[in-house]
């Protein structure tokens, strides 16, 4: 088990419920005089949308950056493959707080993998998340469909440290977040 300082931060909710708003509301906020936090773009085996940024890269590129270690945590949902950098080990070790929005598939290996670690689900009524995930446009036909059947089933998250509700204003979110984030690493 990797036991490092700094704090390993995952971020879990169905889609559309607001995690990389929340995420990137609270870096922008985030204090200055606090050891610097990190939200490492992740590789996705598919082209970078508006609302996302990541390191698109091919289902060949993903499987070489797997195959050679480049990956911290991985994961494939929805027909794609993501991938954090291995690069979280080094920042973690010099203490850094880090952010990254994951699957939930993953937090089970994640737990065994990394000690200082914490699950912040984002939850959200499942008509909220419907509404989002139609008004992003990320996905059409088939893959809406599924995204819209798995945030049915996982409506709650009870394997999570801290819950943030993301029915009311993303700046109340946003301020939960920073505060639960502030706890465990001043």
């Amino acid at each position: 088990m990797k036991d490092y300082p700094g704090t390993l931060f995952l971020v879990v909710g169905n889609s559309g419920s607001g995690k990389d708003s929340i995420i990137s509301g609270a870096m922008e906020q985030y204090p200055s005089n606090l050891k610097k936090i990190y939200t490492p773009r992740r590789y996705i085996t598919r082209p970078p949308s508006e609302t996302e940024e990541n390191i698109p890269v091919t289902q060949k590129e993903f499987n070489e950056l797997a195959k050679e270690g480049k990956f911290a945590l991985k994961w494939h949902i929805y027909g794609l493959n993501y991938g954090v950098p291995i690069k979280i080990d080094s920042l973690l070790s010099e203490g850094h707080p880090i952010v990254v929005n994951v699957s939930r598939t993953i937090i089970p290996d994640a737990r065994k993998l990394y000690k200082n670690l914490k699950v912040i689900f984002i939850r959200v009524p499942l008509e909220t998340t419907i509404e989002r995930i139609k008004e992003r446009g990320r996905e059409h036909g088939k893959r809406l469909e599924e995204r819209i059947e798995r945030a049915k089933l996982y409506q709650d998250f009870p394997d999570a440290d801290y819950i943030i509700d993301n029915t009311g204003s993303l700046e109340d979110a946003v301020q939960n977040f920073l505060q639960y984030i502030r706890t465990h690493i001043e």
